[in-house]
C-alpha cells in the first residue's frame, strides 16, 4: 500500500524558513514525478514545485522561485521542500503528490502558517 506522509509544517514568522518532508513507502518511485501542492480554504489546490525522481529535474511555480527548493533523498525515499523567505501568502496546507503513469497518490497534508 502506497503511503505519503508529510511533516515539518508549523507556525513561522514572515521572512523565516521551514523544511517540509514527504516520506514515501509502498513501492519504488523511480519512474514517478513527485510534487508539492498547496491549498487555502475556498481556493483550488495549486502546484508549488515538482521533481523527477529518476534524474532530479525540478520545476517551480513562479510565486516560489528563488525562495523554495525541492529535493529528494533516494536512499530514504523522502522528498523535501526547503522554504525560505516565507510570506504571509505562503500560508496553506501543503500536500505531497506522487504522479505515476497509471496512478497518482496524495499525502494527508501539513499546515504551514506564516504570521506577520
Amino acid at each position: 500500500q502506497v503511503q505519503l506522509v508529510e511533516s515539518g509544517g508549523g507556525l513561522v514568522q514572515a521572512g523565516g524558513s521551514l523544511r517540509l518532508s514527504c516520506a514515501a513507502s509502498g513501492r519504488t518511485f523511480s519512474s514517478y514525478v513527485m510534487g508539492w501542492f498547496r491549498q487555502v480554504p475556498g481556493k483550488e489546490r495549486e502546484f508549488v514545485a515538482g521533481i523527477r525522481w529518476s534524474d532530479g529535474f525540478t520545476d517551480y511555480a513562479d510565486a516560489v522561485k528563488r525562495r523554495f527548493t525541492i529535493s529528494r533523498d533516494n536512499a530514504k525515499n523522502t522528498m523535501y521542500l526547503q522554504m525560505n523567505s516565507l510570506k504571509l501568502e505562503d500560508t496553506a496546507v501543503y500536500y505531497c503528490k506522487a504522479i505515476g503513469v497509471r496512478n497518482d497518490y496524495w499525502g494527508q497534508g501539513t499546515q504551514v502558517t506564516v504570521s506577520s
